[in-house]
């Protein structure tokens, strides 16, 4: 609880923190992994999604790692508050979750293949949380950038059910939508588990694996 409120419940638009005009820290240039810019969509023809399964220290290094992928940031998306920082998503009162931002090339990989990741890489049965980390920001959500890919993403949800159902896990929490706003977190939080090898960001996978729609 903060400010005598569950930090799991969602803010409505009234009791929202009311944030900025504007971002009020620097992101950085360079991503330190693939050498390309952070706040970019990418050569033509490339495509970007966003992702929300928890902490986003260890999901970003889970998604820069994939073939194809070109460059990822991590930031706040979902909720309501605009430019927040971390601190205040922390609170629970901007409605934010924690995302990835993955800027990829179709021609080696898929969004189909990046919800894969996304599916065998959390829990997406419990809510607004992840294992110990709980509130609001550690929700499971997927923002997509086409309809193309709230199609795919609703279908991959479906069989993906049936899958954690045949395995014993209850009802999938996972919120899908079109993005709305993205909203770069500070620089230090980007390639987190690069300047902070030792940093601590657990995965919290059920092993069930997903299988293409």
């Amino acid at each position: 609880m903060i400010f005598g409120r569950d930090k799991t419940q969602l803010p409505t638009p009234e009791t929202a923190l009311p944030g900025r005009e504007s971002r009020p820290f620097a992101v950085g240039d360079r991503h330190l992994v693939t050498g390309n810019p952070i706040e970019t969509d990418g050569p033509e023809g490339f495509e970007v999604a966003v992702f929300g399964l928890g902490c986003f220290w260890g999901e970003e290094k889970t998604f820069w790692e994939q073939p194809g992928v070109w460059s990822t940031s991590v930031g706040y998306a979902g909720g309501i508050t605009p430019h927040p920082t971390y601190e205040e998503v922390c609170t629970g009162l901007t409605g934010h979750a924690e995302v990835v931002r993955v800027v990829f090339d179709p021609a080696v990989t898929s969004y189909d293949q990046l919800l894969k990741v996304f599916w065998e890489n959390h829990d997406p049965t419990q809510g607004m949380r992840q294992g110990n980390d709980r509130g609001s920001q550690y929700r499971s959500i997927l923002l997509t950038t086409s309809e193309e890919q709230q199609r795919k993403a609703e279908a991959s949800r479906d069989a993906y059910q049936r899958q954690m159902t045949a395995h014993g896990y209850g009802q999938i929490t996972t919120q899908i939508r079109p993005l709305d706003e993205y909203y770069y977190a500070e620089e230090y939080h980007q390639q987190y588990l690069v300047k902070n090898p030792f940093g601590y960001c657990p995965l919290h996978a059920t092993g069930v694996q997903y299988a293409d729609v």
